[in-house]
């Protein structure tokens, strides 16, 4: 086992927190993910643009002035990235390790 096989987007924990959210649902709105992840709106924003400048997520705006909204999707490559990534951290944390024979 190789630590290279970790996703370095998704390493942050703020961001895989924000995968692990979009994934959940079809959608999720940003003003819900900063109460739940407890970010700021700054932070969430800086999160997010990371994943998105990757293709791992999408955004879209809804509403105008007081009802505007902004959604968050994960797209098919960013599930492929979460999947892989998840993969690599249960490899960790529970590895298959050879077991040496006694005697």
């Amino acid at each position: 086992m190789t630590l290279e096989g970790l996703n370095p987007v998704l390493t942050p924990p703020k961001r895989l927190a924000c995968m692990g959210a979009a994934s959940a649902t079809d959608r999720v709105e940003f003003a819900f993910l900063t109460e739940y992840l407890g970010l700021s709106d700054s932070d969430l924003s800086k999160q997010l643009k990371a994943l998105i400048d990757v293709g791992y997520l999408t955004s879209t705006k809804t509403g105008k002035g007081a009802t505007r909204r902004t959604w968050l999707t994960i797209t098919d490559i960013g599930r492929d990235a979460l999947a892989s990534h998840t993969a690599e951290l249960q490899q960790m944390i529970r590895p298959e390790l050879p077991i040496p024979e006694l005697g």
